[in-house]
């Protein structure tokens, strides 16, 4: 909906609210929440509202845009200015912090040409009054809260000309144009292909404790408060568009091309995708138990082939995370599908995700569908559980990333080794060879050692190294919450994250409720594990040490049962007095602690089992059987995958070097066969 065309509904909200306004000095605000234009009683708290109107010109490529901006104060502290995110400022040079940071840091970005760089140029920020109080032109600054960089301008601070006192509404008009980069970030235009992710200016949010959370565009993702969209997005006409939202009415504009409108409630974000190449194809998702749920997906005409396989991703999603933990909070979705390498893939925003897929995809190739299972979940974890990516990127990223892993595990057979040839191009399929799943343990921990001690989960991702920005919230952070499903049980897991999600459904939960939550659910407190895995750099490493195992001998020396003092030599039991003195020591290399499981086979195939508190550095088991030891193993059920090293996790009195060749040579075998089949292919 465009800004200048109200729907009657929203007139006379806007109506009442002039009405009992109470008015400072230069100021026009209400006592009552603005909401906006609303279709739909309030989920959420509705602080920011939005009512959007966007031209696009793919020629330039460049958007122009003006937008009203309803907010509340829903503190107990008064305010004297707005914070708004300007993050495409992020490519309008190579001085921005994202720019340095990833120069300085050596993340190996690519380097910017002539019509890659990008801006958000904000022309006007006015006070929107009445007949009474007159629309205000309103000051803006460029601040640097993180990092001081004074040419960094990703955050614009407006000053208003009088405090917004709690509980007061205020209203501005922001005008501003985009010059859309290269995708960067998974947002920018490749070719005819546009995705507008973190576009328009957006607020920050203002606190609890009376400070502004607004941080600057550097490496992280995001974070607002929720609130209601209406978008008016103006195109060529022929151009297809998609975006968070329910589709409203288009039509032509009389300044030309076609305008969309997009209406969302309880959302706090809103992106979009343009191209006139999209093939729109609908589905539906239903389920016993579940509310239904639209689903549109905007394939590219090449990727056709995978659209079931895209609609049977989304759907497992939507069925296992809603039955699992709440059902969708929405009533459709939108799947864009970019195009390959466009640096576009893999993103969510509410109610919109993109996915990533290639031309030429085998059937057992899950990439796709992974992507598509993750983005869809995070449509509970972090879009209608919405934690502060900024500075808690974990608490999204690694409890989505644990759920999604789950559900490839429920839907899908376990991955198999694929090698791609040609520059990417021509894949090959080893299906003998099954990849390892980084939920079956730590072990690509190990060559991460110093990089795990960089930073804890618990360091603000703001702040995070960026060698450790993939390293802790996904993969850590996931592999925390595997490890407590498998000290827990899987069901209680399960309920500690659908209690987060009833609770804090549309609203903004830190890291001390998820912990709050899991000790309460659990009822343990897990302070020792959190304390840790997640505000410490404590890494985990079992081992077995030693493993003796001997023959018990009649006793030597002087018998005392003997009645003289005739030295005895001793000899070893024998028949079924047949017995075995044995020991094993298993050690602590790492600093963590976690309690352990001990298994100890028998030749005669007998077991012992020990459970160890795993405190102290070592501990001796001492045994007598019947028989030899023939194998020992640390944490047998795989506990704790968060151990960096399991290959010193067992023992066995046989080397398995048999076992070790024929597998290697299984693997050279396919190897050459592979090559062989690729040589005949162009012969």
């Amino acid at each position: 909906m465009r800004p200048s065309a109200l729907r009657p509904s929203a007139a006379i909200i806007i109506a009442l609210l002039l009405a009992i306004q109470t008015v400072s000095p230069a100021v026009a605000v209400s006592r009552e929440p603005g909401n906006g234009a609303t279709a739909g009683p309030a989920r959420s708290d509705r602080v920011a509202n939005y009512e959007i109107d966007a031209t696009l010109d793919p020629s330039t490529p460049t958007l122009t845009g003006r937008e009203i901006v309803t907010w509340r104060n829903a503190t107990t502290h008064p305010t004297s200015e707005l914070r708004l995110h300007l993050y495409y400022n992020a490519w309008r040079n190579d001085q921005s912090s994202f720019l340095k940071s990833a120069a300085l840091s050596g993340a190996g970005r690519r380097q910017f040409q002539d019509d890659d760089w990008g801006y958000c140029n904000v022309s006007g920020v006015s006070l929107l009054g009445d007949s009474s109080s007159p629309s205000v032109s309103l000051p803006t600054q460029f601040i640097q809260p993180d990092d001081g960089n004074r040419n960094d301008r990703t955050v614009l601070a407006v000053t208003l000309p009088a405090a917004v006192d709690p509980g007061a509404v205020v209203r501005i008009e922001v005008r501003w144009q985009l010059k859309i980069p290269r995708p960067s970030q998974r947002t920018g235009a490749i070719g005819s292909f546009f995705l507008l992710g973190q576009w328009f200016p957006k607020l920050g949010v203002f606190e609890a404790n009376g400070t502004w959370n607004a941080h600057q565009f550097i490496e992280t993702e995001f974070f607002a408060d929720f609130g209601v969209y209406d978008a008016a997005l103006t195109v060529p006409s022929g151009w297809v568009v998609g975006a968070t939202g329910t589709r409203g009415l288009s039509a032509p504009n009389p300044a030309g091309g076609t305008t969309h409108r997009f209406h969302a409630d309880d959302v706090h974000d809103f992106a979009w995708a343009a191209s006139p190449d999209f093939e729109v194809h609908t589905d539906r998702f239903e389920s016993p138990g579940l509310p239904s749920v639209d689903l549109e997906l905007l394939l590219l005409p090449d990727h056709t082939r995978l659209k079931e396989r895209y609609f049977a991703s989304a759907k497992e999603a939507l069925r296992l995370y809603g039955t699992w933990y709440r059902p969708y909070a929405w009533d459709r979705i939108t799947l864009v599908d970019p195009p390959y390498e466009s640096n576009t893939g893999g993103m969510e925003y509410p109610m919109f995700v993109t996915s990533e897929s290639r031309w030429l995809t085998l059937p057992e190739n899950r990439l796709m569908e992974a992507n598509t299972i993750h983005e869809v979940g995070h449509m509970w974890f972090q879009s209608a559980v919405a934690n502060n990516e900024f500075e808690d990127a974990w608490l999204d990223e690694g409890l989505n990333t644990y759920a999604h892993k789950r559900v490839l595990e429920q839907i899908y057979r376990p991955s198999i080794l694929e090698k791609r040839y040609f520059h990417g191009f021509i894949p090959f399929e080893f299906p003998d060879i099954p990849r390892a799943q980084p939920q079956h343990g730590a072990d690509p921990f190990d060559g991460f050692r110093g990089s795990l001690k960089l930073d804890s989960l618990a360091t603000k991702s703001y702040l995070s190294d960026e060698r450790t920005w993939y390293l802790l919230p996904y993969t850590k952070g996931s592999l925390m919450l595997v490890t407590l499903e498998r000290y827990l049980g899987a069901e209680t897991m399960r309920r500690i994250l659908a209690t987060l999600t009833e609770r804090y459904w549309f609203k903004h939960p830190r890291p001390s409720d998820f912990i709050a939550i899991t000790n309460e659910v659990s009822g343990q407190d897990l302070t020792w594990y959190f304390d840790q895995v997640l505000t410490g750099t404590n890494l985990f490493d079992y081992a077995v040490d030693r493993v003796v195992s001997r023959p018990l001998r009649s006793a030597q020396g002087y018998v005392p049962e003997t009645g003289d003092h005739v030295v005895h030599a001793g000899a070893p039991l024998t028949g079924s007095a047949a017995r075995f003195d044995s020991l094993v020591d298993i050690h602590r290399w790492g600093e963590g602690t976690f309690p352990i499981e001990i298994r100890v086979t028998f030749e005669d195939g007998s077991v012992a089992e020990k459970r160890w508190d795993g405190r102290d550095r070592r501990i001796r088991i001492p045994l007598e059987s019947a028989s030899r030891i023939r194998s020992v193993e640390v944490d047998p059920r795989h506990v704790l995958v968060l151990d960096v090293n399991t290959t010193n996790n067992s023992w066995t009195s046989r080397p398995n070097a048999e076992i070790g060749a024929r597998k290697w040579t299984a693997k050279w075998m396919i190897w050459m066969q592979h090559l062989l089949e690729s040589g005949a292919f162009f012969s």
